[in-house]
């Protein structure tokens, strides 16, 4: 049997397999390691992670991990499993993690759209094209933490409604200092943006909240899909915000002349499908 995960800088989601069957599933914080030291990520795995994953030598895990884009911080996410679970590892990134999950083995675009947001033409093995994401700080168009610094940002300059500024602080009770410090200080400050997201969702109907998702999914398909020659490919998402503000992508798609394929939540089933023979 196989451990198969699937990291955002969020959660990460955990399959012991058996061919195509999965034998137990879990969930546990997401790890990073453009954030996190191997011992922090080592440390989050052992703790959180149910004992059945470390009850005996399974044959190999498959870990597909934000933040895992080269040698030097795959070789971090390695280190960690293998000083968990004691067999072969394979790191890859989330991207090729989202398009197999997706896709399989059918080649076309596949999207990220969660706490950050990537995209990638996919062959029906590996990505053969990828505009570079850039982190929530230069990127991330479209994702969760995009739209929460957004959000954050026009409550703090006092740009967003008042009636909006006064929701948000009567649901998170807050204050700016501690969101300044959570952004600024903390481990992963794109989770610490991406969780804004939940209160978007509860007030999407807002004109200001509306147009804020409209313009940060616009942006990702300005920013990444206009790369693409995505005229003749649909386009297939995986992420939380995909799915929470699903109704609103598929009008940003049709205002941009894209045709959607699907949107899920979790890219778990398909990478169970894709790896099933290994």
């Amino acid at each position: 049997m196989n451990i198969i995960a699937e990291s955002s800088s969020t959660r990460t989601e955990w399959a012991l397999v058996d061919g195509d069957k999965i034998v137990e599933h879990a969930f546990t914080t997401g790890v990073n390691p453009y954030f996190q030291t191997r011992k922090e990520i080592s440390h989050s795995i052992r703790l959180e992670l149910p004992e059945i994953f470390f009850s005996r030598r399974w044959k190999h895990v498959y870990f597909y991990c934000a933040g895992c884009s080269n040698a030097e911080k795959n070789k971090i996410m390695e280190s960690s499993l293998i000083a968990q679970f004691k067999i072969p590892c394979t790191v890859k990134s989330d991207l090729l993690g989202a398009a197999r999950g997706l896709l399989v083995r059918e080649p076309g675009l596949a999207c990220i759209l969660g706490t950050g947001s990537n995209s990638c033409l996919y062959d029906g093995t590996e990505i053969i094209k990828n505009i570079a994401p850039l982190g929530f700080i230069l990127g991330d168009e479209g994702s969760n933490a995009h739209m929460g610094k957004q959000l954050i940002s026009d409550i703090l300059k006092e740009i967003a409604p008042k009636e909006i500024s006064d929701a948000f602080f009567d649901y998170y009770h807050t204050s700016s200092n501690v969101m300044l410090n959570e952004v600024y200080s903390a481990t992963l400050p794109s989770r610490a943006l991406a969780k804004y997201a939940q209160f978007l969702l509860e007030h999407v109907n807002h004109p200001y909240v509306y147009e804020l998702v409209y313009n940060s999914l616009m942006l990702f398909f300005r920013r990444n899909i206009a790369s693409y020659d995505y005229k003749d490919k649909p386009i297939s998402f995986v992420g939380s915000t995909c799915v929470m503000f699903e109704d609103i992508l598929h009008r940003v798609a049709d205002d941009f002349g894209a045709c959607i394929a699907k949107c899920i939540k979790y890219s778990m089933p398909g990478l169970v499908e894709f790896h099933a023979n290994d």
